[in-house]
């Protein structure tokens, strides 16, 4: 019991002595703000003394109230600083967005300077596309692509666009239509000019001998035998470069079917090529393919020689068609590029 009773005393002054300690510093914290407030009523006499011998002027106020107005006059200050810079970055603002909105309008007038410009050059496009498309023998009339895409002359007519659309966005989508819808004629031009292309390859329409020199010191049809002089049909040409050696072509693709010796061709080469053409090349010197080879338009095949009956070196140039003799005159105009 005694033991008990000690525990409690201990606990009491522990209590009291805790409850003094935050009695003390509520104390001091209330004595704290009762100070300020105390001292906040307290009055001070503003004196202003002019430099002439006028009245004085004094008045009185609390010390709480000289406190609030300079915090009001801090505020209004502040408030003006800030409105103050407000407004020179408003300014600043809007000096940029003058400057960008006159760089857009010069833009935009350079843009419609240019959009003109293309108006007039696709004009002259569409036109001499047209003049092309009807050589090449492809109707553009009769195109429905074309005809959707509209005749150029007629597009730049329509003025007419969405709401909020400038015409000059309307014009560049006409043109870029138009572009997309002739893709497909150009498509047919590519695929005519390659399909005529591989028709002068297949015929023999290239001048027999390298470089395109020499002359023709014979042609076809009636002449003198140089030997017998007597009238004879001749079959083909004679084409001199005055000297032996000089490279033979192959003048259309094709297969050789012959290469032999002749006592009148001397050494001589036979091409078969497509279409029933035959192309024969005598008094050679010597050639550069066999039989059964396949030989490309411009490929060298042989060079000329003078063997055979010959009054000296030349190039004797046939073209069969079918079972007949042909002039090679009419197809060598067709074509008179080497090549390479």
């Amino acid at each position: 019991m005694a033991r008990t009773r000690g525990y409690k005393r201990v606990e009491n002054n522990m209590v009291r002595a805790v409850g003094r300690f935050f009695k003390k510093i509520f104390s001091a914290i209330a004595g704290f703000f009762k100070g300020i407030v105390e001292g906040a009523r307290h009055k001070v006499t503003i004196m202003l003394v002019p430099h002439s011998q006028k009245k004085v002027i004094n008045f009185q106020a609390s010390v709480f109230s000289l406190v609030l107005f300079v915090v009001v006059l801090l505020g209004v200050f502040s408030a003006f600083f800030l409105y103050s810079r407000r407004i020179i970055i408003s300014e600043t603002t809007l000096a940029d967005l003058e400057r960008e909105i006159t760089e857009t309008r010069a833009s935009l007038d350079r843009l419609k300077d240019e959009t003109g410009s293309l108006l007039n050059a696709a004009r002259n496009f569409q036109a001499s596309f047209s003049d092309t498309l009807s050589l090449v023998g492809i109707n553009t009339a009769s195109d429905e692509s074309l005809s959707r895409a509209g005749d150029l002359s007629s597009l730049f007519n329509v003025r007419e666009t969405e709401q909020g659309v400038i015409p000059e966005v309307s014009d560049l989508k006409q043109i870029s239509d138009f572009l997309d819808n002739s893709v497909q004629s150009v498509e047919e031009i590519g695929k005519l000019l390659n399909s005529r292309d591989a028709l002068f390859s297949d015929i023999p329409s290239l001048w027999p001998i390298q470089g395109g020199i020499g002359h023709i010191s014979q042609m076809f049809g009636q002449n003198k035998h140089a030997f017998s002089k007597r009238w004879y049909i001749h079959k083909g040409i004679d084409l001199s470069t005055y000297r032996s050696g000089d490279p033979v072509l192959a003048t259309a693709d094709g297969q050789v079917v012959m290469v032999d010796y002749d006592p009148g061709f001397g050494n001589y080469i036979i091409i078969k090529h497509k279409h029933g053409f035959y192309t024969r090349y005598a008094h050679l010197l010597s050639h550069k393919v066999k039989r059964g080879e396949h030989v490309e338009q411009g490929q060298v095949i042989g060079y000329i020689g003078n063997t055979g009956v010959s009054t000296g070196p030349h190039l004797h140039y046939e073209i069969h068609l079918g079972s007949e003799v042909v002039d090679p005159i009419k197809y060598l105009n067709i074509k008179v590029t080497n090549k390479k």
